[in-house]
């Protein structure tokens, strides 16, 4: 069983867990596609993905191709990358947040094809950021879909499924290491399944299809018409990036942690400050109060309302932009 041969496709720490959980197991996997080396940092020096870092650590062949299209804008890579595909001979191609769309040459490759590990209950969420859309749309439960990739966007037929509570105080950070243990284990039990001819294909239902846009940067701004519900919904999705940010006076103010306090906040305009204490900054909002417990400044550290405040003053009355 264990000589199934495993391309593995993905780039972020969710991919990495899951190419770990293989390797544990014992697949043998001969080769290893990831995003090419980015800019990050203070420095803005190159990078490697975590999946490229696991990968050389254990002996991986690693390719790292700008585009897998034969006929786009860097035939060179995909030509390489095909090369280094055939030699591998795959059984099958494991891809998680890889990052490249796979043309379909790349689809009909391996003899079992190619299976994805997505965070989400397909289809549900189908799209690049269901763990935040999940989370900012007030789902009680997620998950995991192990599905069988055809050329649609997440449109293939369903191979394994397992759902998990998103918790009250749940941020995307939280879920997505739960999401990627759990998507680690279900793509191992997958292939186990595979091998001996146990997979059972389902389609996915035609009700219920949601889409998870990629996150804006535009959408960290904080609209404070909005309810305070929903705004403590999208700091919980936009941690640990890219935050909430809001205005005071002209500076930006990175919002990173709030309650939602579930009261009224009487004649106050959305936005402005009911009481600034030491346990947070209470705020109008649309409908509610928010009380702000974690706060940034500019070129600052992340602090806790208590230490924000010592180096910035505020007072009640004063109003934090709305749809700034």
């Amino acid at each position: 069983m264990k000589s199934m041969r495993v391309v593995f496709a993905g780039t972020p720490e969710f991919a990495r867990v899951a190419l770990a959980r293989l390797h544990a197991a014992g697949f043998d996997v001969p080769l290893v596609l990831t995003q090419p080396d980015r800019p990050a940092g203070r420095g803005m020096k190159l990078q490697a993905s975590p999946v490229k870092l696991f990968a050389l650590d254990h002996g991986m062949a690693v390719e790292q191709p700008r585009s897998l299209r034969l006929d786009g804008k860097f035939p060179e890579d995909a030509s390489a990358a095909r090369d280094a595909l055939l030699k591998a001979a795959p059984d099958v191609m494991v891809v998680a947040a890889y990052g490249l769309i796979l043309p379909q040459w790349v689809l009909d490759l391996p003899r079992l094809g190619c299976l994805n590990i997505h965070a989400s209950l397909l289809p549900r969420w189908r799209g690049a950021a269901p763990i935040h859309r999940a989370i900012e749309a007030g789902d009680a439960r997620t998950g995991v879909t192990i599905m069988q990739m055809d050329a649609g966007l997440d449109t293939g037929d369903m191979l394994l499924k397992e759902s998990v509570v998103i918790g009250a105080a749940d941020t995307t950070g939280s879920l997505h290491d739960r999401l990627a243990d759990l998507g680690g284990r279900l793509i191992v039990e997958a292939l186990e399944l595979a091998a001996c001819g146990g997979l059972r294909p389902e389609p996915q239902p035609a009700e219920g299809v949601t889409y998870a846009a990629k996150i804006d940067k535009a959408e960290s701004s904080i609209d404070w018409r909005e309810p305070a519900a929903v705004i403590e919904r999208r700091a919980r999705a936009f941690s640990p990036a890219p935050g909430l940010v809001t205005a005071l006076d002209g500076e930006a103010i990175k919002v990173w942690r709030v309650a939602d306090e579930g009261t009224a906040s009487g004649a106050a305009a959305p936005g402005q400050i009911l009481s600034v204490g030491p346990d947070g900054i209470r705020v109008a909002t649309g409908d509610g109060v928010l009380k702000l417990l974690d706060l940034q400044r500019a070129g600052g550290k992340r602090l806790p309302a208590r230490e924000f405040l010592q180096g910035f003053s505020l007072a009640p009355g004063q109003r934090l932009g709305v749809g700034s």
